[in-house]
């Protein structure tokens, strides 16, 4: 018997991160208790726990065949063996909402055999819902969006760390364009299928919780997000990372590829 289609799985995530974002209203700008994560891995709060206990129950109390892989749950192999996987950043941004910056976000999607199928990033201070499910097109709180028309270089705002647009990433030579940063992995690829900046680059090895949902939002706004070498995403691997990300209209990402010359690695 088939399972649920991407709509229906994209309505269950929306619900879900409005829940989220009402638990994390509650702890914002409210000093929540926070601690930092072995291994250098950054800090978390009791927010992220509260928001990433009441996914987990919601989404797998209404899809118990799925698999489940979140920032904030102990990973297992379990996830590798089903077909659909919740991928799940409880607050994406974790450092903004900390020194109270609205510029945090929920990420959820669910991923089907590698692919993104429904996705949400929903920015619950701010009031932004983005939210895709594949062949159905992209919404800002459900109003269709599109990436940008921008084609050239000069002409383009890129969301990056400074990092990201030095030398060392660009032996032909930084591209001429505008930077611009958002302290939200999810939020940056948000933005860029919204079409308010033109692309957004990162040559570190990202976490898929982190732009799993961002990839479908683009890609269903007519744009394109790879890997930093230009390969497909893929996700639910083993290890759930991936090589970087370099998203953009199709013709731009062309043209961001292209100043990056070949065969050039990303680099932490």
């Amino acid at each position: 018997m088939p399972g649920p289609d991407a709509r229906e799985d994209l309505a269950l995530l929306v619900e879900a991160a409005r829940g989220a974002g009402r638990i994390a209203a509650r702890y914002f700008r409210d000093d929540p208790e926070t601690w930092n994560k072995p291994d250098g891995a950054g800090p978390v709060t009791e927010a992220d726990i509260a928001v990433d206990d009441m996914l987990r129950e919601r989404l797998m109390d209404a899809r118990p065949g799925y698999g489940w892989l979140s920032e904030e749950t102990p990973d297992g192999p379990a996830r590798l063996s089903a077909r659909r996987v919740f991928v799940v950043d409880p607050i994406d941004g974790t450092q903004a909402f900390i020194e109270g910056s609205s510029a945090f976000s929920h990420s959820l999607a669910v991923v089907e055999d590698g692919a993104v199928i429904a996705a949400v990033v929903y920015l619950p201070i701010r009031g932004k819902l983005y939210a895709a499910a594949l062949g159905a097109g992209a919404t800002l709180n459900d109003v269709a969006i599109r990436t940008s028309a921008a084609r050239h270089l000069h002409e383009a705002k890129v969301l990056a760390t400074k990092h990201t647009l030095g030398p060392a990433h660009w032996p032909q030579g930084v591209p001429p364009v505008t930077r611009a940063y958002r302290p939200s992995l999810a939020y940056r690829m948000a933005l860029v299928g919204e079409g308010r900046f033109d692309a957004m680059i990162t040559f570190r090895q990202t976490w898929e919780w982190d732009i799993a949902a961002g990839a479908l939002i683009i890609a269903e706004a007519g744009g394109l997000a790879t890997d930093a070498m230009g390969q497909p995403l893929r996700f639910n691997a083993a290890t759930p990372k991936v090589a970087g990300v370099l998203a953009a209209a199709p013709d731009l990402h062309a043209a961001l590829m292209g100043a990056r010359g070949p065969g050039d690695a990303p680099t932490a």
